[in-house]
């Protein structure tokens, strides 16, 4: 699959926002996440950007029907400036996923912000326990750390991990 990864344009986060969406649902099974009363999944993450420490890159990629450049993916990063760089949230379209170009996306965002990274996710999320590890490896080889720690006022679920390049 051909893609190209751009910086999040100022007209641009609306895409953001529909994918955000996709990106909740997703996860609704990992976070035991339910829609919101107005239909939405939560959003307090994406309100926040962009904003001078925080940045975000979307994934683009011809629609299989049109040809047409569409948007397969989206990666926020905040820290900017501060001492560690985070991948706040990543996520591929399941249509665009298993050809490589998860990996090729996050080593690009990584690659963009020199300095030291984290990258947290969900301890019940499979899918990110397998990928993250293997990106972090290609991207520091044995320069990185994963952690747990508790998920900030939720006593009640397992522990997130967390990558740390060194």
């Amino acid at each position: 699959m051909t893609y190209e990864i751009l910086p999040v344009g100022d007209d641009q986060w609306s895409i953001v926002a529909w994918l955000w969406q996709d990106f909740r649902h997703d996860l609704g099974a990992v976070v035991n996440g339910f829609p919101l009363p107005d239909g939405r999944y939560r959003h307090e993450w994406l309100d926040e950007y962009p904003a001078p420490d925080r940045c975000g890159y979307l994934a683009w990629a011809p629609h299989p029907n049109t040809g047409e450049s569409a948007p397969v993916g989206f990666a926020l990063v905040r820290g900017l400036g501060f001492a560690d760089r985070i991948m706040q949230a990543f996520f591929v379209v399941p249509a665009a996923r298993r050809g490589g170009l998860g990996r090729s996306f996050a080593l690009d965002v990584i690659g963009r912000h020199a300095g030291p990274w984290a990258i947290p996710f969900q301890h019940d999320n499979a899918a990110a326990r397998s990928f993250w590890p293997r990106v972090a490896t290609e991207a520091w080889g044995s320069g990185w750390a994963e952690t747990t720690e508790p998920v900030p006022g939720r006593a009640d679920v397992p522990p997130d991990h967390w990558i740390r390049s060194r």
